[in-house]
């Protein structure tokens, strides 16, 4: 036995059956307009007869040519994204300026070892603009598909495209300002802890000759940052992930050798890395700073840490908030110059000068 679908209810079928305009049937049903308390009685009774229970989102959409969908591309797994409190912070930001837009947020992961991956997921999906977030690799094939459908693009700092509208971070100069710090309180032995320079980068000990071929410019230029102030022969050390794990596995390498040889500081990509210098140091018996001083970058709070690290706060989420307003601007018609965001030096517990001898 079948039986025939029934019709979605219209708005106008509910104000014929109430007897009044369409217009005023639509004011008391949204409960925004100057109607009269038993006109909308007469509305709402009329529209729970024949089952209308409000306008048709897809309908009201094409009529204003938005979908009221924003795609957010993270790079990598989301899992990683969300143990990162920088990435949490950031999406939070663009999060309040899409909620007064409105619009909502959907993240989209994309590997950069297969980024093409990601775009029949975009193809399928009505989006109102793209927000690349988290720093990804500098070419990314779904800026071609994306600009051939006219949808508006913003980075931060990546794809290295003009047609991304861009707020990127200041990532050598501020690399280059902690790494100075260091040197002024009179480090020379200095160690350099990089997030992956590529989507296949091993955990391990690297060299400069690594940057040559990276993927992601926001590592190489915090590394290049470092050389800056530091020189060549400096250690230097990457990992798989960005997480506190890897960073223990990789500061062990650099710090588990004789007194003499060892790093008197290490400058870490971010602030994770830095944790894990901190709980490899812990585990080889050397206390921070007096044994070791440590840095970081992003500026993250960190609850469970007992001090205050030393960073560059990028102000997470100020800065998504801003690629909201930037996006919000590309929705207005406008097209916004791209931006350069400062990172501001934190001194914080876990920096002294070196102990001598």
């Amino acid at each position: 036995m079948t039986t025939d679908r029934q019709p979605r209810a219209t708005l106008r079928a509910v104000a014929e059956a109430a007897g009044v305009s369409t217009s005023t049937a639509s004011l008391a049903f949204s409960g925004k307009g100057p109607v009269a308390a038993d006109t909308v009685e007469r509305v709402l009774a009329a529209a729970a007869r024949l089952g209308y229970t409000g306008p048709d989102p897809l309908a009201s959409s094409l009529r204003h040519g938005r979908s009221g969908v924003v795609g957010v591309i993270v790079e990598g797994r989301l899992l990683h994204a969300f143990r990162d409190p920088f990435a949490v912070s950031v999406l939070d930001g663009l999060s309040q300026v899409l909620d007064e837009v409105p619009a909502g947020m959907l993240l989209i992961a994309q590997h950069a070892g297969s980024p093409e991956k990601a775009i029949p997921q975009l193809a399928g999906t009505a989006l109102d603009a793209v927000v690349f977030s988290l720093c990804g690799p500098d070419d990314n094939p779904a800026v071609d598909h994306l600009a051939a459908r006219g949808i508006p693009m913003v980075g931060d700092g990546s794809p290295a495209d003009e047609r991304v509208v861009q707020l990127a971070l200041d990532n050598r100069g501020g690399s280059a300002a902690v790494s100075r710090h260091l040197k002024d309180l009179g480090h020379r032995r200095v160690a350099h802890l990089m997030m992956p320079l590529r989507h296949d980068s091993p955990t391990g000990l690297a060299t400069r000759t690594a940057l040559d071929d990276a993927e992601f410019a926001d590592s190489r230029d915090r590394a290049l940052g470092f050389l800056d102030v530091f020189d060549d022969s400096s250690l230097m050390a990457q990992t798989s992930l960005p997480d506190v794990e890897q960073g223990a596995a990789a500061a062990r390498l650099l710090l588990d050798r004789p007194p003499a040889d060892r790093p008197t500081a290490v400058v870490a990509q971010s602030d994770l890395l830095a944790m894990g210098v901190v709980r490899a140091a812990d585990e080889l018996g050397l206390r921070v700073p007096e044994d070791l001083s440590v840095t970081g970058f992003d500026g993250v709070e960190l609850p469970w840490f007992p001090g205050t690290l030393t960073t560059i706060d990028q102000h997470g989420e100020q800065k998504g908030r801003r690629l909201g307003e930037l996006l919000r601007r590309l929705l207005d018609g406008e097209r916004p110059q791209d931006e350069l965001q400062a990172g501001d030096l934190r001194i914080g517990t876990t920096t002294a000068a070196p102990a001598q001898g």
